[in-house]
């Protein structure tokens, strides 16, 4: 699968190249556009799988800017603010906003939010992939089943999930709260003890191939293929 195509609409510069940086350092494909009227011409000659969107913008405002573009289109949307109020937040999603983030905000929390969104919003795509290889892992997404050296391997929904997760992009780190929105959701109640809790079980049910779940200390895990 070709990589996401993210598209950022924001008048400051500086916030642009700061999304810009955390985006395509996760692997994503960015282009940029300085306000909404900007935005709607690059829209339908990009075709981007996602745009985050500066909610106050000169000429045309995020939220007008969605409006318009949930008339012809489905793409998801993530605002960005300054403006945490609970109004601002419930007009965003009641015009089409699939998050809603607030300003200033930590880098994972960015990624988990976008990966999130792009979950939701393709899950046909993922589902497509029906059969996921990695190294000795096979992991069969419609049927809910992994096999490692071709024998069954028994997982909760959970621990499935964290190894789909993993699995996805060897290699790539996800921090604990990372996984916790991608696997949980948006609004779990969790802890990082919790996956910690679901790392070590799943390590001793993967046995001999365990260390190819590593701990990247500090940040969280990464699957690597040995």
């Amino acid at each position: 699968m070709k990589p996401y195509t993210i598209l950022i609409i924001d008048d400051e510069p500086q916030m642009r190249n700061l999304v810009r940086t955390f985006l395509t350092k996760d692997g994503y494909v960015v282009e940029e556009a300085t306000d909404g009227m900007d935005a709607l011409t690059k829209v339908y000659n990009l075709q981007p799988h996602l745009c985050i969107v500066d909610v106050m913008m000169p000429y045309m405002n995020g939220f007008e800017f969605a409006k318009e573009l949930k008339r012809n289109t489905n793409i998801p949307i993530i605002f960005l603010s300054a403006r945490g109020e609970e109004w601002d937040k419930v007009e965003g999603l009641k015009i089409g906003g699939d998050d809603y983030i607030v300003k200033p905000f930590m880098p994972g929390e960015l990624i988990a939010r976008v990966e999130s969104v792009l979950r939701r919003s393709y899950q046909l795509q993922h589902n497509s992939q029906a059969l996921l290889t990695v190294g000795p892992l096979v992991i069969d997404h419609l049927g809910h089943k992994v096999t490692l050296n071709n024998e069954p391997i028994s997982l909760t929904v959970k621990e499935f999930g964290i190894l789909e997760t993993l699995a996805r992009k060897p290699g790539r780190v996800y921090t604990r709260e990372q996984i916790l929105s991608l696997v949980w959701g948006d609004h779990h109640k969790s802890t990082d003890r919790t996956i910690d809790t679901h790392i070590k079980t799943l390590r001793l049910k993967l046995g001999e191939a365990e260390s190819m779940i590593e701990t990247v200390w500090g940040i969280g895990y990464k699957l690597e293929v040995k």
